[in-house]
């Protein structure tokens, strides 16, 4: 079970991790805090002091169409937000 599924890039991500050293991952549903920390640190070679975690709900969308009314909905999923050691950084540009 792969526990790091991919970082996530976004502005509020980025400034996070350039003014607190803090990085966000999309992680596995099943994954715990523990479990985070561990591969986060063998994946990158940092020392993490702290872990929050997210459950982001599945967003729900309607549109009326020609056919008819149309639901649908966007997948849930679960995010890290990981705290660095001060001085350690992750760079997520590299393995790309």
């Amino acid at each position: 079970m792969s526990i790091l599924i991919k970082p996530v890039i976004t502005e509020k991500a980025t400034a996070d991790s350039e003014m607190n050293n803090r990085f966000t991952f999309v992680v596995s549903n099943k994954a715990n805090k523990i479990q985070i920390k561990d591969a986060i640190e063998s994946a990158y070679g940092v020392s993490v002091t702290k872990v929050r975690t997210i459950n982001v709900r599945p967003d729900r969308k309607t549109r009326y169409t020609k056919s008819g009314m149309i639901t649908g909905k966007t997948n849930a999923y679960k995010k890290a937000v990981v705290q660095v050691a001060e001085g350690e950084t992750i760079d997520l540009y590299s393995n790309l």
